[in-house]
């Protein structure tokens, strides 16, 4: 199998498998955003213990790419400090625009989006459940000053 058939099988996982998809119960996050031009929409919920991602969870509906990221995304951001997420969130929109600031190891599963960043059109499907909890994260700590 080629590298872009094994990517495309790794997208197709988390679409048809999603991971943490549900919610979570008295979030401390809850955030909804969309993306008008696709009719892409993602709901993050997340449980926060201190500066850490207890638990997040997502629900949405969209494109395989949409949805994949946000599997990804939530099965590499819980259990880890925000700090963790803002390198998380910082890589995957850097890689979006072909920088590479995460190792295939950090990148795990997401290194299957990397190929996105070939279609311009599509690259805010990937970014929109990363960009959506960056929003919620920085929201929540501008609130707490």
């Amino acid at each position: 199998m080629s590298l872009e058939g094994l990517y495309q099988e790794i997208i197709l996982d988390h679409y048809k498998a999603p991971r943490n998809r549900g919610s979570v119960e008295n979030p401390d996050i809850d955030i909804f955003e969309s993306n008008p031009l696709c009719g892409d929409e993602i709901r993050i919920q997340a449980k926060l213990d201190g500066r850490t991602i207890q638990d997040i969870r997502f629900e949405g509906k969209g494109c395989s790419i949409s949805l994949a990221s946000a599997s990804m995304m939530t099965e590499a951001l819980k259990g880890h400090a925000h700090d963790h997420a803002h390198k998380y969130i910082d890589g995957i929109k850097a890689m979006m625009h072909g920088e590479d600031k995460l190792n295939d190891e950090e990148l795990g599963d997401m290194e299957a989006l990397k190929g996105v960043a070939d279609f311009p059109a599509r690259v805010k499907c990937a970014l929109l459940a990363w960009t959506t909890l960056e929003k919620a994260l920085n929201d929540r700590a501008a609130r707490k000053g």
